[in-house]
């Protein structure tokens, strides 16, 4: 079964807002397309989001194990994850900004080295096994049942949403880069945003039964 309209549109609007909140992702997607080309940031970027693959499989077998061995699991990991997300949205709320985007230093590399480091900078990374497995679960429906199967299918949809915008911004990486870096302030309205969308989740699963 499909997630529903609401899900998809819920889930797509704070996966957006999250994944162009300046990061080491998206920074490291723009430093590679200012100092090697749009193409070079592109592939980089494409290898970053692809590595979420790895996350949407391990939260998924995560869910599928808890929900065999006990409900109250799922619902303790949901809880677990309310407060997770509550301690990373704090984190940026504090956040003074200032993020940079250095084009250059950067040693020579082909393309497919290039996607490789994206790839497995994302997929080895322990944080973002941990936001993936707090952030998907909190917009599984259980009423619709098999949340392993939900999970999934909000993973590939993170990983999807996560292509298009990782290859918008090594594309327009020299316009975006220098942007940033004339206004280092608006990196801190975006942890701002993103900040209040992980406080809001996590609080809503922390008060809900």
């Amino acid at each position: 079964m499909l997630i529903t309209p609401e899900q998809l549109i819920g889930f797509l609007g704070a996966a957006m807002l999250i994944t162009v909140s300046p990061g080491p992702d998206n920074l490291m997607v723009l430093s590679v397309g200012m100092s090697r080309g749009r193409r070079q940031g592109m592939v980089f970027g494409l290898g970053c989001a692809l590595g979420c693959l790895s996350h949407t499989l391990l939260a998924t077998l995560g869910v599928s194990a808890l929900i065999k061995a006990s409900p109250l699991a799922f619902g303790a990991l949901k809880l677990l994850g309310g407060g997770y997300l509550v301690w990373l949205g704090i984190g940026a709320l504090r956040s003074r900004g200032g993020a940079r985007v250095e084009g250059s230093g950067l040693p020579e590399e082909s393309l497919g080295q290039l996607f490789a480091k994206g790839l497995f900078a994302n997929a080895i990374n322990p944080k973002v096994v941990l936001f993936f497995l707090s952030f998907l679960p909190q917009f599984v429906l259980a009423e619709r049942g098999d949340a392993s199967w939900q999970t999934a299918q909000l993973g590939v949809l993170f990983t999807l949403q996560g292509v298009v915008i990782f290859g918008l911004l090594g594309y327009f990486s020299g316009s975006v880069g220098s942007w940033i870096n004339r206004h280092p302030g608006a990196g801190m309205w975006m942890d701002r945003v993103a900040g209040a969308i992980f406080v809001g989740l996590g609080v809503k699963l922390l008060v809900s039964r």
